[in-house]
């Protein structure tokens, strides 16, 4: 059995081998069927969110092509939707059942605990002891109960969190066009490395530190000659405080509600907000592959259920 998320920018595989992660945007023509068959020859249990993503007219539109894609490979799979159940065919509970099946798979051995799970693009926050009460919960629905901020380490644009970053001692408006991304900000601030960088870059251009410098720079108008280094890594900071302020207060608050027996934290940004949040680390603690979270939860289900 191999647990597969199809998200809007990135496919995320677990099998016994570990982790695969394929940089698949959906949002233009997509090679998702054709990467699938590498793995051709196992059971597949299904999450997906990537029916957001604006190359297609609506949900429904984006959960079939989904659907028929892993189809191709795997005309058995299993695909958990926001009903908590398995199904064999594209339906309306497939759309963005990711989150669920990573907390169905957790509460089992955490019936009192939390998880923020924040990953490129977006971080939920949901509290285990009510399950049942989460069952059908829209992405929307999850942004009005704060169980959803969208915001990631990869692909949030650094001008949707801050507005203007100290820069030679003079406070500096940004920018709101698309010059850099919540990725730039982390890789300057050693919080991923090259590997984790899976997105594309604003400008298309290569992962380095002075890439992504510059790309910060253009931030506040600037090449990086103008404003240096510390002027770009000063957006960062900027950036970095503010995004951090956000993802804590909303774990906070959540945690105020459900009084949490334990916080963990997964996705890519889990070594970095576990301490923040007086969380767990799941990969570093508990061995569970923190990065790609919901596919090793759904395999995990489809497993269960078999038994």
């Amino acid at each position: 059995m191999i647990g597969i998320d199809v998200g809007g920018a990135n496919l995320k595989v677990v099998d016994e081998d570990g982790v695969h992660i394929h940089y698949c945007p959906l949002w233009r023509e997509s090679n998702l069927a054709e990467i699938l068959t590498q793995y051709r020859g196992a059971d597949a249990a299904v999450v997906m969110s990537g029916e957001l993503a604006d190359g297609f007219f609506n949900k429904t539109e984006g959960i079939a092509y989904i659907v028929r894609a892993v189809q191709q490979t795997f005309p058995d799979a299993l695909f958990y939707g926001t009903d908590g159940e398995f199904h064999t065919s594209a339906c309306p509970e497939l759309a963005a059942a990711n989150w669920l099946a990573s907390v169905d798979c957790l509460r089992r051995t955490y019936p009192d605990g939390m998880m923020l799970d924040i990953g490129s693009t977006t971080a939920d926050i949901v509290p285990f002891a009510k399950f049942e009460e989460l069952r059908g919960l829209t992405d929307t629905l999850r942004l009005q109960r704060g169980y959803l901020v969208y915001t990631g380490m990869l692909r949030t644009p650094v001008a949707t969190l801050a507005n203007s970053a100290v820069i030679g001692g003079v406070a500096t408006p940004f920018s709101t066009e698309y010059f850099a991304c919540s990725g730039d900000a982390h890789y300057v601030l050693g919080h991923i490395t090259d590997a984790e960088y899976t997105s594309a870059t604003p400008d298309g251009k290569e992962v380095s530190r002075e890439a992504c410098l510059r790309r910060l720079a253009r931030t506040v108008c600037a090449d990086l000659e103008e404003i240096g280094e510390a002027g770009a890594v000063a957006i960062a900071e900027t950036f970095w405080n503010a995004q951090k302020t956000i993802v804590c207060d909303a774990v906070a608050k959540a945690a105020a509600d459900a009084a949490p027996g334990s916080i963990l934290v997964g996705g890519i940004g889990s070594p970095v907000f576990a301490p923040l949040v007086g969380g767990t680390d799941l990969t570093a603690a508990v061995g569970i592959p923190a990065d790609a979270l919901p596919a090793f939860a759904v395999k995990e289900l489809a497993e269960s259920r078999a038994q």
